[in-house]
């Protein structure tokens, strides 16, 4: 069994700690007044906007107010190291990514164990990422694109919204697994990278669906791939590069957590209630509009995910030899 495996196990039995009589108690009143919901990046980016939108429905469905606070920084460290400082009562809960896989590997030195300090609730949304060229790049699909990167080393690049996160690991990915040599260009959130792309100071650009949809089909830019197994309702006409690199997947995923300890049964509670949430057809078509769509697991099931997603770029980091302190 491998260590994230392991670790995995702990994490979703991590809440059984109390007596069940008072598990229960709890669990019947909760929540009695407002839950904080912590969400580890600025406001406005997709995982503060899908927070909100699940925060509402939750208000609505337990009678509380799902308050949702920005604690932005280290690529979601901060928050996340505030919220697992938080007593394990329910009143804390936190947003999960792919981040939090990522920089389990990726920073040297953390102040928290995600996976040990921390118990599963619930999956919220999956999406996808999108890799797009500028129009003068003289590529049409994802195989002339490794071809040209094949004949020209060191001197394709790529860009992406920052160090360490899901866009860039798409692309050390694709590397990896197509044997190819790309140079990556770290910005400041994707959209200055998107101006550069268009300007053509860049000449790929791996993105979230939603922020690329205008100029893809508004013309601007050629989609070579999505990053999903397979192709995506948003994009039905661009292929997943699964199709020409067989394997390739890196999808994007969030959910939530709480500080390890948390009573099961509260749990339970908020699993029940955030599935419910994800069955709205209201819910189902706003995250359609993000170009994602709900994703209902229960909490083993969300905790495996994370943990085979941090094991799986444990792999790619080591591979591209890339650290934070």
């Amino acid at each position: 069994m491998t260590l994230p495996r392991r670790r995995f196990l702990k994490w979703s039995a991590g809440a059984a700690a109390l007596p069940l009589f008072v598990r229960s108690a709890r669990a019947l009143d909760y929540p009695t007044r407002p839950v904080h919901w912590m969400v580890c990046f600025p406001a406005g980016g997709p995982n503060d906007t899908t927070a909100r939108i699940i925060g509402q429905f939750l208000s609505d469905r337990l009678g509380q107010q799902f308050v949702i606070e920005n604690r932005a920084g280290a690529g979601g460290n901060v928050g996340m190291h505030y919220a697992l400082s938080t007593a394990p009562d329910g009143y804390t809960i936190v947003f999960v990514g792919p981040n939090n896989a990522i920089n389990a590997t990726l920073y040297e030195k953390l102040p928290f164990d995600f996976i040990h300090d921390s118990v599963p609730i619930a999956g919220t949304m999956q999406l996808t990422n999108v890799l797009e060229v500028n129009l003068d790049l003289p590529v049409k699909n994802i195989a002339e694109f490794i071809a040209y990167a094949k004949a020209n080393p060191g001197k394709v690049n790529y860009a992406t919204g920052g160090v360490g996160t899901s866009l860039h690991m798409c692309g050390e990915l694709l590397k990896s697994m197509a044997g190819i040599d790309l140079v990556h260009v770290p910005y400041r959130g994707t959209a200055p990278a998107l101006t550069d792309l268009l300007a053509g100071r860049v000449q790929s650009l791996f993105d979230n669906i939603p922020g690329a949809m205008g100029q893809i089909k508004g013309g601007k830019l050629r989609a070579l791939g999505v990053t999903a197994a397979k192709r995506v309702p948003a994009l039905p006409d661009v292929p997943a590069i699964a199709e020409t690199v067989p394997g390739y997947e890196a999808d994007v995923w969030y959910g939530i957590a709480a500080p390890r300890g948390t009573p099961p049964d509260i749990v339970a509670k908020l699993n029940g209630a955030v599935n419910a949430a994800l069955a709205n057809p209201q819910l189902k078509a706003r995250m359609n509009e993000l170009g994602g769509d709900p994703m209902p697991l229960t909490p083993d099931a969300f905790g495996k995910l994370v943990a085979d997603e941090t094991q799986k770029w444990a792999g790619v980091i080591r591979s591209a030899n890339i650290h934070l302190e």
